[in-house]
């Protein structure tokens, strides 16, 4: 298996990650799917949507295998949290 060089560097990927998601993407996917992944190819703007990271990952991959892929969590700023954390009062 070949290894996948990027091809931006990490301050270009991540702000061409932000920008699809923001103008492209979030719409098509927030509702109904909060806390849920989404896996964007930087370069075609496709995306896969799943509760699983590896799964999304796996099913854009399948379809466009040389993608450059920024992954998002639908409803939140973070796709992993690190440390702990205070519970939100509602």
């Amino acid at each position: 298996m070949a290894v996948r060089q990027p091809r931006y560097s990490k301050e270009e990927f991540a702000q061409r990650g932000d920008a699809l998601y923001e103008t492209e993407v979030r719409a098509q996917v927030e509702a109904g799917n909060h806390g849920k992944i989404v896996a964007i190819d930087l370069e075609t703007g496709a995306f896969e949507v799943d509760a699983s990271e590896i799964k999304a990952c796996d099913r854009l991959e399948a379809s466009h295998p040389d993608a450059q892929i920024w992954m998002v969590r639908i409803g939140s700023r973070h796709v992993r949290r690190f440390g702990g954390r205070t519970k939100r009062s509602v």
